[in-house]
């Protein structure tokens, strides 16, 4: 009888050869290079990494990333005059009747919001979340409040212009594994700032290997502690796969799904550091339902 394969076993004495195989077809066969020095606990781990990763799709964004190095950047020009309107160039009348059109949009429980937060505060000089951050107003409150806070009000006005008991906006929030239990715990403890523990679903966005120069796969970085010796790493470096993986993120997580269960047409997305935004804004919602457009953005002219 065969005895069952542990994390102990010496099954895994070598690289598996069809999993070196795949690596070498993409030229990623040094991830193996410090197998030797691994405990068997560590290449399981490794090993699990590895197959968790999507290797063609990674090398189709290695390979478009180096052939983009040296070419020379678009021309960059403003789009058409025609495609843009300006609210302070627009009559009271205009402004007025896509007030209304988005407020009726919004009561009617076809507008949901879209939050990207998936980064930390490096840069702010903090590790936790970007929404947990006080950006310095008299109130103290996070960006996360000062988001949550707009969705209320944009609830109430829509209810009392459409005369509704309540209104709901759901509220999707993307996040990632380095942010998603801090940002949970963060609302957990604020009591949502007011909104219902059932309007705001977290979902995570995926990560993609960490690349060097060259197109190789960067290993975590060997680390030293007190008087121990070197511990070698056993998994790859990671990072948010950007903004951009809000497609796959809402895919994989069946969010889409879940969005035409609750009857939203239309979907608000800003990321988490604009201070600014004016979430579930209901003029610039008419204004897009009335333009009959796929997407538009809201931008401040320099």
């Amino acid at each position: 009888m065969r005895e069952p394969m542990g994390i102990h076993s010496n099954a895994v004495a070598a690289p598996p050869q069809l999993l070196l195989e795949r690596l070498k077809d993409y030229g990623q066969e040094d991830a193996f290079a410090l197998w030797d020095e691994l405990s068997p606990e560590e290449r399981h781990l490794l090993l699990n990494d590895i197959q968790s990763l999507d290797l063609s799709r990674i090398d189709r964004i290695i390979r478009c990333s180096l052939r983009s190095q040296g070419l020379p950047v678009a021309a960059i020009e403003p789009v058409p005059e025609s495609w843009v309107s300006s609210v302070d160039e627009r009559t009271m009348d205009h402004k007025e009747r896509w007030w209304k059109m988005g407020l009726k949009a919004v009561s009617e429980g076809k507008l949901a919001v879209l939050l990207l937060s998936g980064g930390q505060g490096t840069r702010l000089g903090s590790s936790d979340p970007k929404g947990c951050f006080n950006v310095g107003l008299p109130s103290g409150k996070s960006l996360f409040q000062l988001q949550a806070e707009r969705i209320l009000c944009v609830q109430r006005l829509a209810a009392q212009a459409m005369n509704e008991g309540s209104v709901t906006i759901h509220w999707y929030i993307m996040t990632s594994p380095f942010t998603d239990d801090a940002t949970g715990k963060f609302f957990e403890s604020h009591k949502y700032f007011g909104l219902e523990a059932d309007q705001v679903t977290f979902f995570q966005q995926g990560t993609i290997p960490c690349i060097s120069k060259d197109g190789r796969y960067v290993m975590e970085t060997p680390f030293k502690w007190q008087s121990r010796e070197c511990l070698f790493s056993r998994q790859f470096a990671k990072s948010p796969d950007g903004n951009g993986g809000v497609y796959t993120a809402l895919k994989s997580s069946r969010l889409l799904e879940d969005t035409a269960t609750r009857g939203n047409k239309y979907v608000d997305c800003f990321g988490v550091d604009n201070a600014l935004v004016r979430v579930a804004d209901p003029t610039f919602l008419g204004y897009f339902i009335d333009k009959g457009v796929a997407a538009a953005a809201k931008v401040v002219r320099k």
